[in-house]
């Protein structure tokens, strides 16, 4: 498989890992849009929003519950914090493997583009 996500998982790739257990790897994202920018992702391959399943709700769910973890982790708890899906191109998503951005460390401003 290509996916750059999968490589990590694999550890093919390098990656500054901030949590991971039997299901899931967050790491720091390469190229951060804030001072806090993580990715958190099932390492069950998903392309997308779009590819899940009734069956991955409780997935979903424990993503959320980890980025809340390491937004405590992170003491972005209490200032605040942004949690993103992005699905598809104009979406915004860029690598095709399901995976939660978790923001922080700044103000997040928001403006329709």
């Amino acid at each position: 498989m290509d996916c750059i996500f999968c490589k990590i998982i694999k550890k093919a790739l390098p990656a500054e890992i901030v949590y991971q257990n039997e299901d899931f790897i967050a790491f720091n994202d390469k190229h951060p849009r804030a001072p806090i920018h993580q990715l958190i992702l099932p390492k069950k391959h998903i392309p997308t929003l779009n590819d899940l399943t009734e069956k991955d709700t409780i997935l979903v769910g424990n993503m959320i519950q980890i980025a809340l973890d390491l937004a405590k982790k992170a003491n972005i708890d209490q200032s605040g914090y942004r949690t993103i899906f992005n699905c598809n191109k104009n979406g915004g998503q860029e690598i095709f493997h399901l995976h939660l951005h978790l923001l922080g460390g700044r103000p997040l401003l928001w403006s329709p583009g």
